[in-house]
């Protein structure tokens, strides 16, 4: 068996990938670009992805390819009629981040609710040094308890953000943009009462039909100008442009996102102007990438490899006529 990561640097080169030996020939290559995936993957029968596109143009002189696994839970780089119409199986990875991505929302939020870069840059430019008082609090900040903290998109993720913030003393709605039924437990709000009454908001949605360009304009026009935004869900689900509207105009009091309509950031993100990390804290789509994430997911794909190969292999010795 012949296995090809075609961009393993998304992995990260601290994450034991050594068990994929054990199954056959590995190739890595940190990454690919359309024009070279056709040939990398000539003789492959599984191929290794993130973002790579995979569909005719890509893999169709992949004659033994068998099986493509995707790092990630998206799985919109696959042209999947094409696949199915060749029978070559995938395999996606669900679950692997919710702890990383939680924790990473939390960093987010006390990092804007607490203005902890004005604090530490207080510190560090020496003006804490012999201060005239024992603290200082030129910047305010809130507690989070009592506070409503409003979530859309209640998978895994957002119910683990809820049960964080309720034992912070939040009291947590959410809304479903696809209209979902209710989840026990839980307090279903449709959107305009989530923008209206939410102190902090955070997105754990898919992107989608119901969720692409969801939050613009008259949306931050609904939410409390004290309101600390997160989107941790997918970039397109905001109109970037009308996010720095808001932030400008003092709609909101702050947004933090780990994810951005074009990665990495396009030079005319009309965010890169905002250099105020009291309003705006941008982190590079890391927040799934924990060490133990990554070293989830790939034993996760391991696993999906070995469990592939090892039922065609069964599959192929019921049907092998006995011999006489």
């Amino acid at each position: 068996m012949k296995i090809v990561f075609l961009d393993a640097k998304t992995i990260g080169e601290d994450i034991d990938l050594s068990g994929f030996d054990r199954l056959g020939e590995v190739v890595k290559y940190s990454f690919s670009g359309p024009d070279e995936v056709p040939e990398r993957v000539s003789d492959a029968d599984v191929i290794i992805v993130n973002k790579i596109q995979v569909n005719e143009r890509t893999i169709g002189t992949a004659d033994k390819l068998k099986l493509v696994c995707v790092t990630a839970t998206g799985t919109n780089n696959l042209d999947k009629d094409y696949l199915d119409s060749r029978k070559i199986a995938w395999r996606n990875v669900a679950g692997y981040s919710t702890e990383s991505v939680a924790q990473h929302t939390f960093a987010m939020l006390f990092y804007l609710l607490e203005k902890l870069k004005y604090y530490d840059d207080y510190v560090k430019e020496d003006r804490y040094t012999n201060d005239t008082i024992f603290t200082h609090f030129e910047e305010v900040f809130y507690e989070l308890f009592g506070k409503t903290w409003g979530i859309i998109g209640l998978g895994n993720i957002g119910r683990r953000v809820a049960s964080i913030a309720q034992a912070f003393g939040a009291e947590v709605i959410y809304a479903s943009p696809s209209g979902s039924a209710p989840q026990d437990g839980y307090c279903q709000v449709d959107l305009d009462t989530l923008y209206a009454s939410s102190d902090i908001i955070s997105v754990h949605a898919p992107l989608n039909q119901y969720t692409e360009n969801l939050i613009g304009k008259a949306a931050f026009a609904k939410m409390k100008e004290t309101c600390i935004f997160l989107n941790l869900g997918r970039g397109p689900i905001v109109v970037e442009q009308e996010l720095c509207d808001a932030l400008e105009q003092g709609s909101i009091r702050a947004a933090g996102l780990d994810v951005l309509c074009k990665e990495p950031m396009a030079p005319e993100n009309p965010l890169r102007k905002i250099k105020d990390s009291r309003k705006l804290l941008i982190t590079p789509h890391v927040g799934w990438a924990s060490v133990e994430a990554r070293t989830r997911l790939m034993e996760i794909i391991l696993g999906q490899v070995a469990e592939f190969f090892q039922s065609q292999a069964a599959e192929f010795f019921q049907t092998e006529p006995e011999s006489h």
